[in-house]
């Protein structure tokens, strides 16, 4: 998926459109009890969701649901660019994927596109700068094996660049939401962690060490969240 993993906000205007925002919030008003109806999904840690300024947030990716999720779930505009085979997906959970993207303003790229990373990273930038939220999955792409898997350093680059604090997010049981008509309720859940601050990464270091430094700490804290194993731990076991 390219430099940083990124999956939001490409291309959408620095300044916030009313009518737009409007769209989102009633958007959000109306998924977020129908998601919880259906799935009964736990979310905690609400409390540190920054109440303004701009912030990071970094999670882990285990379903194309996921996109979907994140911004239901948290109370502030959370910007999105999506691949856009998202619109792809077939039967009502696609329809209804479609809707809420088209409705909040995501933006479908393709793989290629976003494979360059580097504009994408420009563009986040230029959002946390303006204020707002943007979303990142730091694997770069879904965990088909339910494996947390290594990070990319996108998240601590634009944490970095544009001091604004990263918000970890474990992700749980979100690659099942889909797979039974009705689904499974209860096993989905949503924990937010304390912000990670820039000021915290040690202020010493070059550039790059800080970036390694503060991505391991980015990955560290969702996996703390999420309870996933990490990849290279199970090769390192399968090896011995």
């Amino acid at each position: 998926m390219g430099a940083g993993g990124i999956i939001v906000v490409l291309a959408l205007p620095t300044e916030e459109d009313p009518v737009a925002s409007r769209f989102y919030r009633s958007a959000r008003a109306v998924s977020r009890p129908l998601v919880k109806l259906i799935w009964n999904h736990r979310v905690s840690g609400l409390e540190n969701v920054p109440a303004s300024g701009g912030f990071v947030i970094a999670s882990n990716h285990l379903a194309y649901i996921d996109s979907f999720l994140i911004p239901v779930v948290i109370p502030r505009t959370v910007r999105f660019v999506a691949k856009d085979s998202l619109w792809e997906q077939k039967g009502p959970q696609g329809a209804v994927m479609r809707w809420f993207f088209d409705t909040v303003g995501a933006v479908p790229v393709d793989r290629e596109e976003l494979a360059s990373g580097k504009g994408a990273l420009q563009a986040a930038l230029q959002i946390l700068r303006d204020g707002d939220a943007f979303g990142i999955f730091p694997e770069g792409t879904r965990s088909k094996d339910g494996l947390l898997h290594p990070g990319k350093q996108g998240a601590a680059w634009l944490a970095l660049e544009s001091g604004c604090p990263v918000v970890p997010v474990g992700l749980k049981g979100t690659q099942h939401m889909l797979d039974a008509v009705p689904p499974e309720r209860g096993t989905v859940s949503v924990r937010i962690g304390a912000p990670i601050r820039v000021e915290d990464v040690d202020p010493s270091a070059s550039k790059g060490a800080r970036r390694r430094l503060l991505n391991q700490r980015i990955m560290a804290d969702i996996q703390a969240l999420s309870g996933q194993r990490r990849a290279g731990e199970r090769t390192a076991r399968t090896g011995a």
